[in-house]
């Protein structure tokens, strides 16, 4: 699932009403958004996960601000805002690239991508759990159900010799801390004044601190001055987060919400054939298998969106902003 902005009323057209040109730019920044897992791994051949954490937020802050100010956005004021941005860098930024970094030592890129759009579902779950989502339709349930299900189908525990590593468990948690962010941002950030290109340049700038404060944690160990691995955590910053986050604002911005999140069903399907064509990676049936079902089930969780009911209007905006994933 792809991390979206905050901007009201983002209904707007549906896909199957998109043009060639809207197509092809779907396209063009679901291969940008979802290569990031790519380029994660690439960066681990010569950088510690802290590393890459804090360059790839100091880039993509760098880009963010210089868009906001081109845009003529002003970063927001006041100790109250700015502590809910902290909050939020923390569980949308800071921990999740982290963790994601930290997964993919052991995993696979292209599962970093399938476990990634488990966030859906952790989105859910907290949505019920903090009573934000009160609505129980059984299609939405059951694709809560389908979808936890084919996490289970991927991590095959009735497989010891199969069972995956710790770096699919941070994988996992990276996605549930993005939905954590979700909600609170929602209740925290949405509507308070703050443009969004500028609200997101204020968060990345607290994450860039709060990474920071990481790097003794393994962050000042030496790193392997490869050409490679340099220039893969430059692309993760400037490419996949911060330009595609002004893709995204835009595509919000022409088609709506609901059209744009589309996006996010196409992630997986990149990060699982550019691991497999650049890095060889090789997932399995079952793997795949669980990609498909896992995918099924978010399309099920988000069925009154789709419905056009009225009460499912709150779920079809624009969600939150400096959310470029992964």
């Amino acid at each position: 699932m792809v991390g979206m902005l905050v901007v009201p009323g983002g209904g707007g057209a549906a896909v199957v009403g998109a043009t060639r040109g809207v197509w092809v730019r779907m396209g063009i920044l679901a291969l940008l958004w979802g290569s990031g897992f790519l380029w994660i791994k690439i960066a681990l051949t010569g950088l510690a996960p802290v590393q890459i954490t804090f360059v790839r937020c100091v880039l993509g802050s760098a880009v963010l601000l210089v868009l906001a100010r081109t845009a003529g956005q002003r970063l927001p004021r006041g100790a109250a805002t700015w502590g809910r941005l902290i909050v939020a860098a923390l569980f949308c930024n800071a921990l999740p690239f982290a963790l994601f970094a930290i997964g993919e030592q052991t995993a696979a890129s292209g599962l970093a991508g399938v476990l990634n759009a488990t966030t859906a579902l952790w989105s859910l779950v907290v949505g019920i759990a903090i009573g934000t989502d009160r609505t129980f339709e059984p299609v939405r349930l059951g694709g809560l159900a389908l979808g936890f299900a084919g996490v289970v189908l991927i991590f095959a525990p009735w497989h010891e010799h199969r069972l995956p590593g710790w770096g699919a468990f941070a994988l996992l948690g990276a996605a549930a801390s993005y939905a954590v962010a979700f909600a609170y941002m929602g209740r925290k950030l949405v509507g308070r004044g703050t443009e969004p290109l500028a609200l997101s340049a204020a968060q990345l700038l607290a994450a860039t601190g709060l990474s920071a404060l990481a790097l003794p944690f393994g962050g000042f160990t030496a790193a392997r001055v490869d050409a490679v691995a340099i220039g893969a955590v430059v692309v993760l910053g400037i490419v996949c987060t911060g330009i595609t986050f002004f893709l995204h604002y835009r595509l919000i911005a022409d088609v709506g919400a609901t059209s744009a999140s589309t996006v996010g069903y196409l992630l997986p399907v990149v990060s699982v054939a550019l691991g497999a064509v650049v890095l060889g990676e090789a997932l399995g049936l079952r793997v795949i298998a669980g990609m498909v079902v896992v995918l099924v089930g978010v399309a099920l969780t988000q069925w009154r969106r789709a419905s056009g009911n009225p009460a499912a209007a709150p779920a079809d905006k624009a969600v939150p902003a400096a959310t470029t994933r992964p």
